[in-house]
């Protein structure tokens, strides 16, 4: 079940990918530098060899890559009933759009936690295009404790959102008062604080997610930026949307 992390950099959270094959290839004749010793690796829960982390962003993701679902809104501990006893996570939550696939759990930090809690990053790999903003997904996955494992709780961190269970057995859920975009094309677009609640045929900003770019029919887009969890808008002249995707 658990295999190479590529998601850490040392007690910070963040993604880190492997190592690529860049250098492998050298001009005949040029001497390879000397080999250096990076030392032991790095271990963490369970004796996961961590590597040595690569900090990447959102502008170096690649399709196939492994990132942070959207949203995680229940996490579950529960208990065997038959010796030898076993704490097994299951966590639920929501991505952006279609395309997904291969949701797990991992750890994410390195060593022993003060305070008891077993933090997890619930992670998906990204889809390979594109994708219309149709509704949030459900997704899911599982992670099974050690034998014998002193935890007193798990904490679960999606992308935009963390739920923390500090008992086992025991759950915590979370109801999201998110807009998800399934029915805002043709819906008119207001920026932050320009709108009323509850206003007929209005998107406010403020109620979609946080990762949002609205896109004028007289501005540009910028840079090659790819980010499966940011929501794309693109606005007629009278803020009227025209389409909504995930990029």
């Amino acid at each position: 079940m658990i295999k190479t992390l590529r998601w850490l950099g040392v007690l910070a959270l963040g993604m880190a990918m492997p190592g690529g094959v860049a250098g492998l290839a050298f001009a005949q004749g040029t001497p390879a530098p000397p080999t250096v010793n990076p030392g032991p690796p790095t271990e963490g829960y369970m004796g996961v060899n961590l590597g040595q982390p690569v900090p990447t962003s959102p502008t170096e993701a690649q399709p196939g890559t492994e990132l942070p679902v959207l949203y995680v809104t229940s996490v579950e501990i529960l208990r065997t009933q038959t010796a030898p006893q076993l704490d097994i996570v299951r966590v639920s939550g929501f991505t952006g759009a279609q395309g997904w696939s291969s949701p797990e759990l991992v750890p994410t930090y390195v060593g022993k936690p003060i305070d008891g809690i077993l933090d997890l990053q619930f992670i998906a790999t990204m889809p390979l295009q594109t994708e219309t903003a149709t509704g949030f997904v459900q997704i899911s996955a599982v992670f099974p404790l050690e034998e014998g494992q002193a935890f007193r709780g798990v904490r679960v961190r999606a992308s935009e959102n963390a739920i923390e269970v500090d008992r086992i057995p025991g759950v915590q859920t979370v109801r999201l008062m998110v807009n998800d975009c399934h029915d805002c094309v043709g819906k008119k677009f207001a920026e932050r604080g320009r709108a009323a609640p509850g206003a007929p045929g209005v998107l406010r900003e403020e109620d979609l997610p946080k990762i949002l770019r609205w896109i004028p029919p007289d501005r540009g887009i910028r840079g090659i930026t790819h980010n499966p969890n940011r929501l794309n808008l693109l606005l007629s002249a009278d803020n009227t949307i025209i389409a909504a995707y995930w990029e």
